[in-house]
């Protein structure tokens, strides 16, 4: 009889979504805002200090017709 395990894993995407609405765009400023809480929800996810630096990947940005989102996700196994 063949042994094995099985796992489920909980995914979990957080995201910050800008407004970003034709024809003006969005502020730079408006996107730190986002990006600061984001990296702040980041290290606290991943047990990290406040003045330790992010991962190159850790914030994913995406664009999409009206808004720019900022995201990341967690897994843990059940």
């Amino acid at each position: 009889m063949a042994e094995f395990t099985s796992e489920t894993v909980t995914r979990t995407i957080r995201r910050w979504i800008v407004p970003a609405a034709e024809p003006w765009g969005v502020a730079a400023e408006e996107i730190n805002k986002a990006w600061v809480v984001a990296a702040d929800a980041y290290r606290k996810a991943h047990g990290l200090s406040d003045t330790e630096a992010l991962p190159g990947d850790a914030l994913r940005f995406h664009v999409r017709d009206d808004e720019i989102v900022i995201e990341f996700a967690t897994e843990a196994a059940q």
